[in-house]
């Protein structure tokens, strides 16, 4: 092969992978659009700060307080509950055990109870009034199992109020569980309780500083992990997750 007939197939190659990062931020720009477009906010003021989204078929509102962190509807919400709810026939929520971690304001654990699923919103105890509001608001007389609102401290008490005998979850959601906290530790050990052999983790997250970002590789000793769905403009990573050995067992075809 001569010079030119190399420097031609290079610049070929490079071509190609060229055109196919600009189809992947395409399809990326496209999606994403999709899901912020769910998002609306009131078209006069009101005297309680407010979000609405579009979501399973229902608007639903969530009252924030921009004070807290774990009051507010963070993009890594929006992209699981759009996730939910495009795959609701692969991914069938009816009649199926949910917990959600860190829930914050509630969103996911609305929108999987109006796809049907009997839901455990856990957080904080100084969430949960915010919580407990956000869900009724959005759910009584829309679901058909009316879900419950628990105080949950990552690591803490965990066998007393979440006993492995008689607790079992078909599904574990978290939204932006992984940001600049203390508390990895107990949240690998919260993960590790509530899961049993056959529970699917579904775990959006965003990608922030280096020491969060290594919290994927500790759970990784635990669960075989498998990327749904990457948004590089969000900086979110959607993740299905299982015990170790169990997902070969159930492989998965779900995509955003």
């Amino acid at each position: 092969m001569d010079l030119t007939t190399s420097q031609h197939n290079h610049l070929q190659n490079q071509g190609v992978r060229e055109f196919k990062t600009q189809e992947g931020e395409k399809e990326d720009e496209q999606i994403v659009a999709k899901i912020m477009e769910r998002r609306f906010f009131p078209d006069h003021i009101a005297y309680k700060t407010w979000e609405g989204f579009h979501f399973a078929g229902h608007e639903i509102r969530i009252t924030e307080a921009t004070d807290c962190y774990g009051a507010v509807v963070w993009p890594s919400a929006l992209v699981l509950c759009y996730f939910l709810e495009t795959n609701s026939k692969q991914c069938n929520l009816v009649d199926k055990n949910v917990i959600e971690i860190g829930a914050g304001t509630g969103l996911v654990s609305i929108v999987a109870s109006l796809l049907g699923a009997f839901v455990t919103a856990t957080d904080l105890p100084e969430l949960l009034g915010n919580l407990q509001y956000n869900i009724l608001q959005n759910t009584k007389q829309k679901c058909k199992h009316q879900p419950c609102v628990k105080e949950l401290s990552w690591g803490i008490d965990m066998e007393k109020n979440f006993p492995r005998s008689s607790c079992h979850f078909d599904y574990i959601m978290a939204a932006d569980v992984v940001y600049h906290h203390p508390f990895l530790d107990e949240l690998l050990l919260t993960f590790d309780h509530l899961c049993k052999n056959d529970t699917v983790i579904l775990w959006a997250m965003k990608f922030r500083l280096e020491e969060e970002n290594r919290f994927v590789d500790r759970f990784q000793t635990l669960f075989d992990l498998e990327m749904i769905s990457n948004f590089p403009s969000l900086n979110i990573a959607l993740y299905k997750a299982m015990r170790k050995g169990r997902m070969k067992a159930r492989p998965s075809k779900l995509k955003v």
